[in-house]
């Protein structure tokens, strides 16, 4: 049975939201599974983490920050936006380069729009770097059959154990690959376990001691990482979050209808079904339903 989280206003249930849950301990054994998480599903931006292993692979070497950047969907402050030029000027690359779309960034102070600020657009800095450290070609570094993509769909199926089950366009443009929570599951757990001097180990620890350049200084995800410094987690489109501990307790959620409202408490519930909580969490656990700017209801689990 799914996981359910009602939205209460006035003391009236509003709506639902149904949530897939998966979590399992240090030892890899399951603690809470709701439902079909054995079910093919999009991770989204969740998969950015492997997108990165695979470039390492590859031969790609990005450090600390800017290797944050490039498993992050950013909000596009300041800092970030530095961040991307700096990983194309490494490449002898500029913007142009990059065939992500436009946009604005999430970061409202800043109003400018651009490929560069676009979230995912560390990411695709990073593969343009891959690309010309190969020698691939630049034009086409999206395209399913492109070198790039090839190895990374080889990464991805590496780590989760599992045949793609099918594949799409994610909203950068880059290849989607659909597979399990269990594959995704397993995949997380693989970061923090394995040897100190692996790619994987190389990308924990920069997105967990890098939390706001994995998203943005106020966003939840960091908010959580900064409360958690052991944790590493990847927050994706359509509401999916997956996450890993440093001593392998690791765990995945999906909102089924992607609401990005429910996301958030029920990631903190998965935390908690590990023993994994902080102070800081309380807030993000209940967020307020507002009515005429004051709190007048909540989010609950059942």
């Amino acid at each position: 049975m799914s996981m359910v989280v009602e939205v209460v206003r006035s003391g009236f249930v509003e709506s639902r939201h149904q949530a897939r849950v998966l979590t399992v301990d240090a030892e890899g054994r399951p603690v809470e599974t709701r439902g079909a998480v054995h079910v093919p599903a999009s991770p989204r931006s969740s998969m950015k983490p492997l997108q990165a292993l695979g470039m390492l692979r590859a031969g790609l070497r990005l450090e600390d920050e800017l290797l944050a950047l490039a498993c992050a969907s950013h909000s596009g402050e300041p800092f970030h936006v530095d961040g991307v030029r700096k990983i194309l000027a490494g490449a002898g690359l500029e913007e142009p380069a990059l065939l992500c779309p436009e946009d604005y960034p999430a970061d409202r102070t800043v109003t400018e729009r651009g490929r560069v600020y676009m979230n995912c657009s560390g990411k695709h800095a990073a593969m343009l770097a891959t690309c010309v450290l190969n020698d691939w070609p630049l034009t086409t570094y999206l395209e399913p059959a492109h070198p790039l993509q090839r190895a990374i769909r080889e990464t991805v199926e590496d780590l989760t154990g599992e045949r793609i089950a099918a594949s799409g366009v994610d909203g950068c443009g880059a290849p989607l690959f659909f597979v399990s929570m269990l594959g995704v599951v397993k995949a997380f757990r693989s970061f923090p376990m394995s040897s100190e001097d692996s790619y994987e180990r190389k990308i924990f620890e920069a997105m967990r001691t890098y939390p706001e350049w994995t998203s943005g200084t106020d966003r939840p995800e960091a908010k959580l990482m900064r409360a958690l410094p052991g944790l590493m987690l990847k927050a994706g489109a359509e509401a999916f979050d997956a996450f890993a501990f440093e001593d392998g307790r690791a765990g995945t959620i999906k909102i089924e209808d992607g609401s990005q409202r429910a996301r958030v408490p029920v990631t903190v519930a998965a935390l908690r079904s590990l023993g994994l909580d902080a102070p800081e969490l309380a807030e993000l656990a209940v967020p307020p339903v507002l009515g005429g700017g004051r709190p007048v209801g909540e989010l609950r689990i059942r």
